[in-house]
């Protein structure tokens, strides 16, 4: 029962720090943002360079999406630009997953000291960096409870034999990482349960591949909830957000043995095998895409149809 409480605990703590983190991070680029965006997206490189950097300073993909699919409701963004942003936002957000690999557990009392020293300046740029500071030690922290949580379940029967299940069966580790996103509405936070599941040796690296192409799935849920009301052109932000993520999961199902295989030569501890996994799929996908990113949105036109066009 406790372990229970402490992995919920440290779930809770890990999305508090990541809040924190923003909450820090995004008054540096308050109000410069949109003009951003706005400005270096003109072709779909661009577009997805800015997206990488914007996301990996954010650390939240959901967030930037989000802000997308406002300048596009708003019409000050067009949709085919759009796409290299949705592209870039995807691959910015392993910045996070390979800091979190990192387990930098001698970092958590440094960062709070000094985040806590730095908030109570009167500059604002200390201050959002102490707040910044602050949101990683949470983060750090939270990871070592979920890490520490984890050792009592992992030696349950019930507990082993579901995540053998997941191990044996790719289709339902996907399915796991997807709800469990949906829910938890941070892939991030997911995928960094899944990095301490494999560090406990509770999942092999198989199912966690699974887990965490699960998790780009589940992360699509922010953008439609986003969408929703919006008008049309915000509506293809979404689906075209959904469709790269539920393409690349399929394209990589068939060959997910060679995948894991090629992880695993990548070397590191188990935590930054999945971290790399996470890394390596969205790169591969959002890069498959880029060339023809143009044909993709006019793709996601003809699928969701403008019903207020003339003739519709």
């Amino acid at each position: 029962m406790y372990a229970w409480f402490g992995l919920f605990a440290g779930l809770v703590g890990f999305l508090g720090g990541m809040w924190t983190l923003r909450h820090g991070l995004e008054p540096l680029a308050a109000g410069h943002l949109p003009a951003i965006l706005n400005r270096l997206v003109k072709t779909p490189l661009r577009g997805l360079i800015t997206g990488t950097l914007v996301t990996a300073l954010l650390q939240s993909s959901g967030a930037v999406t989000v802000i997308t699919i406002g300048l596009v409701a708003a019409g000050t963004l067009a949709f085919p630009d759009s796409i290299g942003i949705i592209l870039g936002a995807n691959i910015g957000t392993c910045v996070t997953t390979q800091i979190i690999a990192l387990q930098l557990d001698a970092l958590v009392l440094p960062c709070l000291v000094a985040g806590v020293f730095l908030t109570l300046t009167s500059r604002r740029l200390w201050h959002h960096i102490g707040i910044t500071l602050i949101g990683f030690g949470m983060i750090f922290m939270a990871l070592k409870l979920m890490s520490l949580s984890l050792q009592p379940i992992g030696r349950s029967e019930w507990f082993r034999r579901l995540l053998l299940e997941s191990s044996d069966n790719p289709w339902l580790a996907v399915l796991s990482g997807t709800v469990l996103t949906a829910l938890v509405q941070s892939s991030s936070a997911t995928t960094a349960l899944t990095i301490a599941l494999a560090s406990q040796g509770l999942v092999d690296l198989s199912g966690a591949v699974g887990i965490v192409i699960g998790n780009n799935v589940g992360s699509c849920v922010t953008s439609v909830l986003a969408s929703i009301g919006a008008p049309t052109a915000a509506k293809r932000v979404a689906a075209a957000h959904v469709l790269l993520n539920v393409l690349g999961a399929a394209a990589f199902m068939p060959i997910l043995p060679y995948f894991t295989a090629f992880i695993q030569h990548t070397g590191g501890t188990p935590a930054l095998q999945v971290a790399n996994a996470h890394t390596f799929f969205n790169i591969i996908s959002s890069i498959a895409v880029l060339p023809v990113a143009r044909p993709y949105a006019a793709l996601i036109e003809r699928l969701v149809l403008d019903r207020k066009a003339p003739g519709r």
